[in-house]
């Protein structure tokens, strides 16, 4: 690795270190208190979004499946080709978009509306399509990507991931999962190793 590439690639722990703390900031506690509320009675959860947003949906649908909440990745290729049958009424459908304006999920915004689906939106742009139909926005925050260019998918990810973070662990907490739930649905890998000794 060349002294600039080192550079470069040692300066992500900072970029990303700095982005979390100042997330903290950004913190509305009743924003963040109605979307548990929402996520926490809802009999199933969707989430959606394109790109690296939607790569980090899915690891949110995981998170919500490990605390027992129903969740699954809506695809937006597949959302308007009958893929939105998996929300009813009173479900909830979490949209991750930093720019709040991903014209694939405005589509999915609408059907959740018709179909009395609430909405969760999480993006940098309150005042986007995204956030205005949303019944709670939570607000992202992005100081900047890692790379020299500032376009690569990189802080945002993180940031997105603790987010979804954030929402687990309050959801554990308001739910009262217990771990011996855990080790029921988790018994492999070191983890159900560990759990179920």
């Amino acid at each position: 690795m060349n002294k600039e590439a080192l550079k470069q690639a040692l300066s992500v722990y900072e970029i990303e270190s700095e982005c979390i703390r100042e997330m903290r900031e950004h913190f509305d506690e009743a924003a963040y208190s109605k979307a548990v509320d929402l996520l926490k009675r809802a009999p199933r959860i969707g989430a959606a979004g394109c790109g690296h947003s939607g790569i980090i949906c899915q690891h949110f649908a995981h998170l919500m499946c490990c605390i027992e909440r129903p969740a699954k990745f809506i695809s937006p290729a597949e959302a308007v080709h009958g893929g939105t049958g998996f929300l009813q009424s009173g479900d909830v459908c979490v949209f991750a978009s930093r720019g709040g304006k991903t014209k694939e999920l405005l589509p999915i915004l609408d059907i959740c509306k018709s179909k009395g689906v609430k909405v969760i939106t999480i993006t940098e742009n309150t005042d986007s399509p995204l956030a205005a139909g949303a019944d709670v926005v939570l607000k992202q925050h992005v100081n900047r990507e890692t790379d020299k260019y500032n376009c690569q998918g990189t802080t945002s990810s993180t940031s997105l991931a603790v987010i979804f973070h954030i929402l687990q662990t309050a959801l554990i907490e308001e739910t009262g999962f217990k771990n011996e739930q855990f080790a029921v649905i988790h018994p492999g890998g070191a983890v159900g190793e560990r759990l179920n000794k």
